[in-house]
């Protein structure tokens, strides 16, 4: 049995794709009180079972957090998609579970955050400080620092498929590529058993290369798919030009460059321990979404 399966665990988000599999991880992981919070809870019918209560909550209205919190143990805080407002939303969290008396917080950060002002590297940035604000808080925490969901490789898969070439910034440098579903499985691993203070990377079992990528598409297609790398520049303006809002073209290149530093590539082995398995591989991943992305 689970260390905390008896504490009453709240999970922010829990409309969204990844806090409705942490839900559904902690239900199937015998967790007895899942609180499941969103602005949007008539969307959460879905999950309805003895053990899970259904609460409104915004991080936009960090006074009614209050309510959305109140008598919670344990809380994972899910990062929101809001790329420019989502530090002040987060830090509303925090702040509200640490006055409601939230006994330890799990995030789901980034892997290799830090801090910088510039619009690009606003991900990064609000992790950040939103681990920041959670580390001095003075309650314990689970810093889940994902690494870039395999998940988003699927479109960029299928032009890089249809074209015969994957275009990229990222240098010599790897990913380590995780599933949402397997953050979303490490989240209720730690929601459940963690103690203490801990950051945790959140990866996959290897670090791939954009030519490792590229020869992985190729043998899945049987089409021929090349590695061109271009500069941040070149990458960026082809984004916007295919569609890509400004900020997120932003901050997708700068993913790249992030990754030329080396930043994403940390295989650490923290996913193995909390979950106890291994995370799904890319190669996996992929073999079974031929489908869609083979057209």
């Amino acid at each position: 049995m689970s260390k905390f399966s008896g504490a009453t665990i709240g999970v922010t988000g829990a409309s969204g794709n990844l806090g409705r599999h942490v839900v559904q991880h902690l239900q199937a992981s015998g967790a007895k009180r899942i609180v499941a919070i969103s602005r949007s809870p008539d969307k959460l019918h879905d999950l309805a079972s003895p053990n899970v209560e259904f609460r409104s909550g915004s991080f936009d209205e960090p006074a009614g957090l209050a309510a959305a919190f109140a008598g919670i143990e344990r809380l994972l805080i899910i990062s929101t998609a809001d790329v420019l407002g989502r530090m002040r939303q987060q830090i509303n969290a925090a702040e509200a579970a640490v006055k409601a008396g939230v006994k330890h917080i799990a995030y789901t950060s980034i892997v290799s955050p830090y801090p910088d002002t510039d619009h690009a590297a606003a991900i990064p940035n609000s992790h950040y400080w939103t681990e920041t604000t959670i580390a001095a808080s003075g309650v314990d925490f689970s810093l889940l620092r994902n690494n870039l969901y395999t998940d988003f490789l699927i479109p960029a898969a299928q032009h890089a498929i249809a074209t015969g070439a994957l275009y990229h910034a990222t240098g010599n440098g790897r990913r380590a590529f995780v599933t949402r579903e397997d953050c979303a499985a490490a989240a209720a691993a730690a929601l459940l058993n963690a103690e203490g203070k801990h950051v945790y990377d959140i990866g996959g079992q290897d670090a791939l290369s954009a030519e490792d990528l590229a020869a992985l598409l190729t043998t899945i297609s049987g089409r021929a798919v090349n590695a061109v790398n271009v500069s941040p520049e070149a990458l960026r303006s082809g984004l916007t030009q295919a569609g890509v809002p400004e900020v997120m073209a932003g901050a997708l290149t700068r993913f790249d460059v992030d990754a030329s530093k080396g930043y994403l590539g940390i295989v650490s082995g923290d996913f193995d321990r909390l979950v106890r398995r291994k995370p799904r591989s890319v190669a996996d991943f992929l073999t079974v979404h031929k489908a869609a992305i083979v057209k």
